[in-house]
């Protein structure tokens, strides 16, 4: 629990040095992007601190490309 409230805590002073130049520059779309980087950040890291394991990024790619890399292996036989 100290682990989430530390993680919001630096979230809260990211959002308040980051966003008020965003707005009196008027970047809407810059701010929409970041707020939902900056959530899904602080999301993944709470599950960590809180013990969850995190799924790797490569794992996904693995799966994704493992059919079209056997079919060329297949091909260069």
């Amino acid at each position: 629990m100290l682990k989430s409230m530390g993680i919001l805590l630096i979230a809260t002073a990211i959002l308040l040095i980051e966003v008020p130049p965003l707005l009196e520059k008027k970047y809407k779309k810059e701010l929409l992007v970041f707020s939902i980087l900056l959530v899904i950040g602080v999301g993944l890291s709470i599950a960590q601190g809180l013990g969850k394991t995190i799924p790797n990024p490569m794992d996904l790619l693995t799966y994704m490309f493992k059919p079209l890399n056997d079919v060329i292996a297949h091909l260069s036989k």
